[in-house]
């Protein structure tokens, strides 16, 4: 008996993270492109972060207990492109976001499209919430005004001018 149980934990498990990811997996796209500011038809780099971050979320799939799945999902994203942004200072190709930087992006994604308040954003990215605050307030004002600001900063912190 114990031993059938056991066969049937893995494809359960397996079930459980399919529901979820079939669930989740197209807002979290979504956010995903949003993040790399690739045009929603072609978006290589976005499907390589979600797919990255479903797998660690999988990985962890059975610790998650009494956690949201979406949370974790999204902390996950959030982390890697954080990571790969800092790393790889590639440039944005053309989506809607494309003229912020990359913190920028992150904190509109997740203040604007995710929903999350101010001190979650900022718990999340480490920041204070006066810079979550201070970021997304320049970041709606320069898509507001259709120009990059005089100078901005990086995912680092580093000031950049264009």
């Amino acid at each position: 008996m114990r031993e059938r149980r056991q066969a049937t934990a893995p494809r359960h498990r397996a079930r459980e993270f399919e529901a979820f990811a079939g669930g989740a997996a197209g807002r979290l796209l979504h956010a995903a492109t949003l993040l790399t500011a690739e045009p929603p038809a072609c978006n290589p780099r976005a499907q390589e972060l979600l797919t990255a971050a479903l797998a660690a979320t999988y990985a962890r799939w059975d610790r998650l207990r009494d956690d949201d799945p979406y949370d974790r999902a999204r902390q996950e994203l959030v982390a890697r492109f954080a990571r790969a942004a800092w790393r790889f200072h590639r440039p944005a190709t053309g989506g809607l976001l494309s003229r912020l930087t990359p913190q920028e992006r992150l904190v509109l994604v997740l203040r604007l499209y995710e929903g999350l308040a101010e001190e979650q954003a900022a718990a999340l990215l480490g920041l204070p919430v006066e810079r979550v605050r201070a970021v997304c307030t320049r970041a709606v004002a320069a898509l507001r005004h259709g120009a990059a600001p005089a100078a901005r900063t990086d995912a680092a912190g580093r000031t950049v001018t264009p």
